[in-house]
């Protein structure tokens, strides 16, 4: 095994590395030709032209139900003087593709012909040679070109090869590939394990299998194998030796894998691509061994499928001899900022709806460990390498994830998180025609922003106004005073501090947060939780500089509740709900008014009026109360300026 291997080039581009895995590779000793049979080989790519053992049809046939006869005998046929026809001798009745009898040019359809007596029959309209009747070949034609080589079999394709008379034909091998998870803290899910800390659930390889079935590739997934070089070697070198023609080893979830793969491969081959200018997928690596093509791949999901998507899917399509797989692509506005690396292309996930005329988009979150960005994601836009981002109101071309109409059945939320966006979005989903809530978590005060701009059809907020006691309506008023808006209230819900199952702490309030054996995890500058605890901060005249982790920062009332749960931080400010779906304490703190707002102009729109529907049906209450930590007397009601909270006298510091 010890050989000098090649110099590795790094960082080049996607273009650039996949010109270089395809001069190193030769596609036509790796991936070779097979024979199948017809009827199976849809989405097969043909090896060879494809031409007819007989024609189609193989006779005369009649194209109409009716009866045959020789034009000649029905030329003097009029409508006020039929001609009478022989059977037998004149006529022949026949059915759509039964052959022409011998002697017959024509068919006259049953609907032209009168029954007359003694088996007779009148035609009142002469027919010209050849009416109604399908002649030899005139499909296909004994030896005739069917299909040229290079094509990707259709369902119609395989009807005309079997229709003429061919019953296998020559293909490209469909590529195989083997898919070897590694990493000594990856479990596998085939067993169902309970992961301890610093444990994770194998699941990548799954992923990347699922994709490479929808492209129309063979791939296998292999056992995990542990982070030792020669339980990698071993495990590399038993795909080398299968019938695989490409091998992709998946990098573990920590630091240091892409180490050990790149030593690996070179024990069997040469690495020639050591990272990509890509983000995410940077650490992606290419290699030949033994012949075959060798993909490292990043174990972080969000770059494990930029490096199928944008290496492994167009070299696998090169080496099976067919176009890459391609999306539809759409114009949309974006609706946040998106910074970016310059010199690397990104790749942004988005969630997009309608909003008006226009289709926006929401930039997911970019963390490349992140599941959620890829599930939620409905699009997805390249960011330049020549760009250092793209800015809120840009318009971007980008990549359809699924079909348009989805776009159009999708409710965009931008602003505050709350746990009943989840709930409420399930119930979207269980309509005739269902509908799509698609969320991001930026904040009550960016999200009206979002929503003043166009750039989002609601927008979720809960800004407390201390001076007014009012919720929501002080902010547009002096924040966004020439912006008609509507609110609508999703519920009532409680704030608090979620501690530890037990309160070891014994935090009893705001007043605990400034102890020096507390650490706090907070929400995002802009969140209405945020405002609210900088609004009991400063009511009982404490420093936020002197809460330990009050820059820590969360964008979820779920994120503060698994900061808690995991021990990260001994409590963080958030809902009921939260702390109650993980088992966690809560020390009430205040009730506020979370609403859903949305431009004025769009009440009528019939999506709105389905989703107020939902919010204003019963069983969607019940629901919602399950929870815990909410009141829904004005679920679903419209709002004005000076409501406040259900209750007399009571508002959010009460």
């Amino acid at each position: 095994m010890n050989r000098k291997p090649s110099i590795a080039q790094k960082n080049v581009s996607l273009a650039e590395a996949l010109d270089i895995l395809k001069s190193a590779l030769d596609r036509k000793t790796l991936v070779g030709m097979e024979r199948v049979p017809t009827a199976e080989a849809l989405g097969r790519v043909t090896a060879r032209p494809v031409v007819a053992r007989f024609s189609s049809p193989l006779h005369h046939c009649a194209a109409m139900d009716g009866v045959a006869v020789r034009a000649g005998d029905t030329a003097a046929a009029r409508k006020d003087h039929p001609v009478s026809l022989a059977p037998k001798r004149d006529y022949v009745p026949v059915n759509t593709g039964q052959p022409l009898p011998e002697g017959m040019d024509a068919v006259v359809m049953g609907e032209c012909v009168t029954q007359g007596e003694d088996g007779h029959v009148l035609v009142e309209t002469a027919v010209l040679p050849w009416t109604h009747v399908r002649r030899i070949g005139e499909d296909i034609v004994a030896t005739e070109l069917v299909l040229p080589r290079r094509r990707k079999l259709t369902p119609y394709d395989l009807g005309a090869l079997l229709s003429c008379g061919v019953w296998e034909v020559d293909v490209y091998e469909r590529v195989r590939l083997a898919v070897i998870p590694t990493g000594d803290e990856v479990l596998d899910y085939t067993k169902r394990p309970n992961p301890s800390p610093g444990q994770v659930v194998e699941s990548n390889s799954v992923m990347l299998c699922a994709m490479a079935g929808l492209w129309g590739l063979d791939a296998r997934r292999y056992p995990p194998a542990s982070d030792h070089v020669e339980t990698l070697s071993r495990a590399l070198e038993r795909a080398l030796d299968s019938r695989a023609h490409v091998v992709v080893l998946v990098a573990g979830s920590s630091a240091g894998k892409r180490d050990h793969t790149k030593g690996v491969i070179e024990r069997f081959g040469d690495v020639l691509v050591q990272g990509v200018a890509a983000i995410p997928g940077r650490t992606s690596l290419l290699g030949v061994a033994r012949g075959k093509l060798v993909v490292g791949a990043p174990g972080r999901p969000a770059g494990a499928v930029v490096c199928f998507e944008e290496l492994l899917a167009p070299l696998a399509s090169w080496l099976s001899r067919q176009d890459p797989p391609k999306r539809r692509q759409i114009p949309m506005y974006l609706t946040r900022d998106a910074v970016s690396r310059l010199g690397m292309t990104e790749f942004l996930r988005l969630c997009v709806g309608r909003v008006g005329l226009e289709l926006c988009a929401i930039p997911l979150a970019r963390e490349v460990g992140l599941v959620s960005a890829l599930t939620r994601a409905q699009a997805v836009t390249r960011i330049p390498a020549d760009r250092e981002g793209l800015a809120r109101g840009d318009i971007v071309l980008a990549e359809l994830l699924v079909e348009p109409e989805e776009l159009e059945n999708t409710l965009l939320v931008v602003g505050s998180h709350d746990v009943i966006l989840d709930l409420l979005a399930d119930e979207l989903m269980r309509l005739d025609i269902p509908l799509r809530l698609a969320s991001s978590h930026v904040g009550s005060a960016e999200g009206l922003d979002v929503l003043a701009r166009e750039f989002t059809l609601l927008a979720g907020t809960h800004i407390f106004d201390p001076e007014s006691g009012d919720f929501n309506f002080p902010f547009l008023e002096k924040h966004l005073p020439r912006f008609d808006a509507t609110l609508v209230n999703l519920a009532v819900r409680h704030q608090g501090l979620m501690v530890a199952s037990g309160n070891p702490k014994a935090i009893a309030g705001v007043a605990d947060l400034t102890r020096a054996d507390v650490v706090f995890v907070n929400r995002q500058p802009g969140s209405g939780t945020r405002i609210l605890l900088d609004h009991h901060l400063k009511r009982a005249g404490m420093d936020p500089n002197r809460v330990r982790g009050y820059d820590h920062e969360e964008t979820t009332h779920m994120g503060v509740a698994a900061n808690v749960q995991s021990g990260a931080a001994d409590c963080g400010l958030g809902v009921f709900a939260a702390a109650k779906a993980l088992g966690l304490d809560f020390v009430p703190l205040a009730r506020e008014r979370y609403d859903l707002a949305l431009a004025t102009s769009n009440l009528e729109e019939t999506r709105i009026d389905m989703l107020l529907h939902v919010m204003r049906s019963e069983a969607f209450k019940a629901k919602v109360a399950a929870l815990g930590g909410y009141e829904t007397v004005w679920t679903g009601r419209i709002m004005y300026a000076g409501m406040g909270l259900p209750g007399a006298g009571q508002g959010a510091g009460d």
